[in-house]
Parts: C-alpha cells; structure tokens; sequence
C-alpha cells in the first residue's frame, strides 16, 4: 500500500468523478464532519482565541525544535522508554523492524497512524516475516481491500457497508456465508470478533501519536474506538512512531491543542479516549509494556525550518480542511495518490516527496480560501500553495500549454491599452449567439470542460469602474 512514485491527479480526479458509488460515500463528510464541527466552534464563543493560542505554542515548538526534542527524549528515557531519532523512511522502517526481531515478534498490531503510512511501513514489515494487522476499523478495512487510506481520520470514508460486507465475506472467509452483514452493528462485532484474538496475542503493539509533550516525556494518544490503548498496554513491547514536529511544551499546551483537535476533527467536544502514556510498566502496575521504544522521524521535516513552508509544521492532522476543500469531497483521496490528501496534502506531499513528482497537487485547488478558515492552527493553506504553483512554474513542472498561457497574460497585464482591446474582443466573442454553451474555450479546456463558460453580462471591470467614478 505504498504511495505510488508520481501523482496522476488530473487522470485520477476523472475516474474518481465517474465513480457513483464514491460520490454517495463523501457525502458523509458534509454531513457529519462539517455540520459537526460548525456545531461544535458555535458552542465555544472562545475558539477563534483557542486558534490564536494554538498557533503561537506551536509556532514555539518549531522556533525552538531542537531543544524540545532533546528535553522530550530525555524526560521519555527517564521513564523507561528508548527514543530513536530516524533521519528518513529507510531508515524509521529498519528501526522498527531491528525492534520487532529483537522482541521475537510474529504478530504486530498497530493503531491508526498517518506517519506510518508515509513510511510504508506495512509492506516492509511483511517483507522481513512479519504480520502487521490494524486496529482501527478503517484501516482494518482498507488493509483487508489492500488499499491506502482515502482520508487521514477516516481512512475508509470511501467505502460504502455494502462493500464492507463485500470484503469481509471475502476476508473471514472461514465464518457462515449464510451470516447477516446487513447492517453497521453487524459488521462492527465481525470486526471486534475479529481482532480481539490478535490483540491478545501480538508481541509488539504500534501506534501514532496525536502529541508528545516535551516537559513529561509522554505520548497522548487520541481514539474513538478504544483500539489504541488496547495496541499499547497488552503486547509485551510498545512502538511509538510520530514525526518530530508532533511536540508541545507542556501539559497545559496539550489541553490547548486537544480542545480544538476534536471540534475540528470530528466535530466532537471530545474524542471517546484520550490517553496519556509513558516509559514501560512500572512496579505494582497490572499492564502495560515491559519494553516501549519511541521513533522520531524527520523524513523531509526538518528541511522546511526556517523556509517559507515551515508554517506546515503547525499541521496537527485533524482533517478540517480536507472536509471543508470543495476538491477532496468530490473526488476523493485516492486521486491525490499520496498518503496526505486535499489541502494539507497538497502542501506537504510535494515538501516531502519533491515537487517534480507532484507538482499536480498545488493546483487541486479552487483558491476558495476555506482550508485556512478552518485550520485550528492558522496555517495560510492558499499562500503556501500559491507558492509551490510559483515553483512548479518557474522550474518548468506545469505543462507547456499553461507556462504560454501565462505568459501571454503576463504580456497583455504589463501593456494595460493591449489588455483592455483584448478583454473587448473577448467579451464581444462570448457574446456571439451560442457562445454561452461552448464547452471549450482557448487555454481554458480544462476549466471548460465540466462547466459552461456563462455570458458576461455588461461592461467589464474597467467600465464598470470608470462608470462608478463618472469617468
């Protein structure tokens, strides 16, 4: 289930766009996701000075990232953990893979992580003998379908129940055809059934981490299903995977960031669990690791310090702006083909993966604006992504057909005389009888393609404006 090595996302969003049965599953999203959220932000009249806060003990973590690591790693060690610092993928995968051998390990089980994934950290531990199985419901799911998440919190928003019945049919095939997998409570106690024999006998336990808290060495770990503290506290070794920018200073700053994590997330007040965790099993303690390693990766991150593009290190995956892009809710997550998806994706997937090999996700974007709207950090989303289209121009990533397009613009915008004649013969052409329906226009096929181009109506801009000003 790695991601592919050159996003298609022009070709991918048409097939997405085709696909009825995809189209009825993201209407989910608008249901629960936005609605929620909108619910719960009118509830909090001090929410838009949570966003502030937030932001500023983030833009902290980031001014200072050194030193909250080295504090983090120290506090964690104290407490019995061991923290590995992972400069890149390769390297995050042979760590955790060294760790699972050392333990005798078969059976991994592992709690939804996006980091994880970006790793491909799956496919590697299948090829060195292992047995990895997840926990979360979705990405139990999209394993059993062998196919990647199509959304950072909800990894299965693309499949219907109908489908799900279909895969588990499939998957347990051992159980009754006969069996009624009609309804979500069916499916759900399939699924429990399922794991509760792997959860306890796995050998090793990975999971995420929503944050680690710098000044007490743990690991707070977000939920709605449980699965988490049942990967963590029952194997006899525990694996934290996060990227280094998931610090916060303190206990205090995770309760900040928790009060917007969820209201954003998932439009709840606050998600079912919400641990806390550290170090191994202490004396008098009834569970819990006797071994726990932390795995910090960078993978590309630390090359964004002190960039333009350092603001997405905020990101604190609660998917608001993957929920609320006009783009992701009609298309999907698969059709960004990558492990990040909509807005945020578009950002980092290119900061991480090279921009040469993504250089489609920057414009998978209406420039709406809403991603930064709702972002609980203050990410500006549309800025940074008008700056990686700026990039992908300038290095000649973007088509030849777009680079002339622009170019005669540019031409036309610095010859004011030449571009009030052309926008007048543009206006008088679109006002030729038919020419409302034309579906193709010069350099715009692909805006025109799903959409008729209206008539304008009236003078253009110019004249309005000389005509406001009497001129």
């Amino acid at each position: 289930m790695s991601a592919p090595t050159r996003s298609h996302f022009v070709r991918d969003a048409r097939g997405a766009l085709a696909d009825t049965k995809l189209r009825a599953a993201l209407l989910n999203i608008k249901t629960m996701f936005r609605n929620g959220r909108a619910r719960q932000v009118a509830a909090v009249p001090e929410f838009e000075e949570l966003r502030d806060a937030g932001a500023a003990l983030k833009r902290e973590v980031i001014d200072n990232l050194d030193a909250y690591l080295a504090r983090f790693a120290a506090e964690a060690e104290s407490r019995g953990a061991k923290v590995h610092f992972c400069a890149d993928a390769k390297d995050a995968r042979e760590t955790i893979a060294a760790i699972c051998r050392e333990q005798g390990a078969k059976l991994v089980t592992k709690g939804k992580s996006m980091v994880t994934e970006e790793i491909g950290l799956n496919p590697y531990l299948v090829e060195q003998g292992f047995t990895p199985v997840e926990t979360d419901l979705g990405e139990y799911i999209i394993q059993l379908r062998d196919e990647p998440p199509s959304h950072i919190i909800a990894p299965a928003v693309h499949v219907k129940k109908e489908q799900v019945a279909e895969t588990f049919r499939a998957a347990h095939a051992e159980l009754p055809p006969e069996r009624d997998l009609s309804t979500h409570d069916a499916l759900l106690a399939e699924a429990r059934a399922e794991l509760r024999a792997r959860f306890l006998s796995a050998d090793v336990g990975i999971t995420g981490a929503n944050m680690l808290v710098a000044e007490t060495g743990q690991m707070v770990l977000v939920t709605n299903e449980g699965n988490g503290d049942l990967t963590q506290t029952l194997p006899k070794c525990h694996v934290i995977v996060a990227s280094i920018e998931k610090l916060v200073p303190s206990l205090d700053d995770a309760a900040t960031v928790l009060r917007l994590l969820g209201r954003s997330a998932t439009g709840q007040h606050a998600s079912s669990y919400t641990t806390l965790s550290v170090g191994t099993r202490r004396e008098g303690e009834v569970d819990g690791p006797e071994t726990c390693h932390v795995v910090l990766v960078d993978n590309g991150r630390s090359a964004m310090l002190g960039t333009p593009f350092e603001d997405m290190l905020r990101c604190i995956r609660c998917g608001a702006c993957i929920n609320h892009c006009p783009v992701f809710v009609n298309v999907g997550g698969h059709a960004y083909g990558a492990v990040y998806v909509g807005p945020m994706g578009s950002v980092l997937t290119p900061l991480l993966r090279g921009l040469e090999s993504s250089a489609e996700l920057p414009f998978a974007c209406t420039m709406c604006g809403r991603c930064a709207e709702v972002c609980p950090m203050e990410i500006p989303l549309p800025d940074l992504l008008r700056r990686l289209r700026f990039e992908a121009h300038d290095h000649a990533y973007t088509s030849k057909t777009s680079r002339l397009g622009l170019a005669v613009w540019t031409f036309l915008g610095e010859r004011p005389k030449l571009m009030r004649l052309a926008a007048r013969l543009g206006g008088a052409m679109m006002r030729l009888p038919g020419a409302g329906a034309l579906r193709r226009w010069p350099l715009a096929g692909a805006w025109t393609a799903a959409r008729d181009l209206p008539v304008p109506e009236g003078g253009g801009f110019v004249a309005r404006a000389n005509a406001k000003n009497g001129d």
